[in-house]
């Protein structure tokens, strides 16, 4: 097997493979011109994209050239869901999406030497297309029977699929044909769930110019549960910083599932194989430390956020449980910190809360007796410092960042308010 292809499987990035055995010695040949595409259905790329740029940096650091296409037209059609029809945005929406989606893709890959990549966007190319070309040029080449036995249509079948969404596999293989004819991409990667829209790619390449083409897809990540990876209580992990924050991002990872640590790993770290086993090894002899999770969380925070970014995240989860001083932390970070703990606001008018107060509007205990308690115990504490008077206030000037309050219960559990002023 070709290095690169192997070392691509044994991290996880292989599912399937239209011929292994001729991308492999395509991979052998010389330089692979490879493709992926994002569509801009959101402001944001997401964790699931992410694997996809990994792939392509790691196709790149082999010498080949990889192309990230944002796709300025299927954003505006959608591929279809299993579950229920899209809802088409507005194009000029999409279209400022499609800029903020360049610049995030661009920050991965190197534009520089000879295998530089390119970023293109299907939309100059299906712009001015016509209806009528569009249905002799390419939807010729497709089989309505082969379309309805892909499986997000079959699943959609009985509630309704529209001729938009139903259409989108031909645009996306129109795509491949484009990058085919006009720069010489012969690969589409993706993840499994494209499986049928990448197939489809190289089968019009071959029906329509009689070309070779290849198809690679990677493993849909997940949870050990199996559910989708990328998902948490509050929604979709972002690559955007003002979306999920670097602390959010970080503390994501760091709480990674001890049976998928070696598996993210493999994905999104860049140390080489000794390391990862080593990492892994010693996770699995003492996984209270979790090793391969702080391993994790800071390589993947440098390289989507930055390393002084990653910095400030440990410091502020040291800072949360009694290992810095919270005070030093920055409003922004104080900000994804309170949101991150679930943190409400809480009004009040000239008249401070008690600590008590604010540790139940926290969360951290579920009554005053409760909070009480838990100052004669020995265990609140306001902004890390011990409280020892179960009727103290809190003040102006305990407010970080002029608004932000953290109490714990205990050493573990911690809990934050954001005080606000009644008018």
């Amino acid at each position: 097997m070709n290095a690169l292809l192997e070392e691509l499987t044994w991290r996880g990035f292989v599912a399937h493979s239209t011929d292994p055995d001729a991308l492999a010695a395509a991979l052998d040949a010389g330089q692979v011109k490879s493709y992926v595409g994002f569509d801009p259905t959101a402001p944001s790329i997401h964790m699931g994209n992410l694997v996809q740029l990994m792939l392509s940096r790691r196709l790149q650091a082999a010498g080949h050239r990889p192309f990230l296409l944002v796709g300025g037209s299927t954003g505006l059609i959608g591929d279809p869901r299993q579950t229920s029809e899209r809802n088409l945005n507005p194009k000029d929406l999409v279209h400022e999406w499609v800029e903020r989606i360049r610049d995030q893709v661009s920050k991965f890959v190197d534009f520089d030497g000879p295998n530089s990549a390119t970023v293109v966007n299907n939309y100059d190319w299906t712009a001015e297309l016509s209806t009528l070309d569009f249905l002799r040029d390419i939807g010729k080449h497709f089989s309505v029977n082969r379309m309805l036995d892909r499986e997000v249509v079959k699943a959609r079948l009985e509630t309704g699929i529209s001729y938009t969404e139903f259409s989108y596999m031909l645009l996306q293989s129109l795509d491949f044909l484009e990058l085919y004819r006009r720069h010489g991409v012969t690969m589409q990667t993706g993840g499994s769930d494209q499986w049928g829209n990448l197939t489809s790619g190289v089968e019009l390449i071959r029906r329509a110019d009689g070309g070779k083409a290849h198809a690679l897809a990677t493993p849909l990540l997940t949870k050990a549960d199996g559910t989708k990876f990328g998902k948490t209580e509050s929604g979709t992990v972002w690559l955007d910083p003002a979306m999920t924050s670097p602390y959010a991002f970080h503390q994501f990872f760091l709480n990674a599932e001890d049976a998928m640590a070696a598996t993210y790993l493999r994905i999104f770290s860049e140390r080489g194989r000794e390391e990862l086993d080593d990492l892994v090894r010693q996770s699995a002899e003492a996984p209270h430390l979790r090793i391969a999770q702080r391993a994790l969380a800071d390589d993947i925070t440098d390289l989507v956020h930055s390393p002084a970014e990653r910095v400030a995240a440990t410091q502020a989860a040291a800072a949360i449980f009694g290992g810095g001083e919270l005070r030093d932390l920055p409003a922004a970070v104080l900000k994804a910190v309170n949101t991150e703990l679930g943190g409400v606001e809480l009004a009040i008018g000239t008249d401070f809360p008690s600590v008590v107060e604010v540790m139940v509007a926290a969360g951290v205990v579920p009554s005053k007796s409760a909070g009480r308690r838990t100052v004669a115990e020995g265990g609140a504490y306001l902004n890390n410092v011990k409280v020892t008077d179960p009727e103290q206030l809190a003040t102006a000037d305990d407010l970080l960042a002029e608004k932000f309050l953290v109490v714990r219960r205990g050493r573990k559990t911690v809990g934050a308010v954001e005080i606000t002023r009644l008018a």
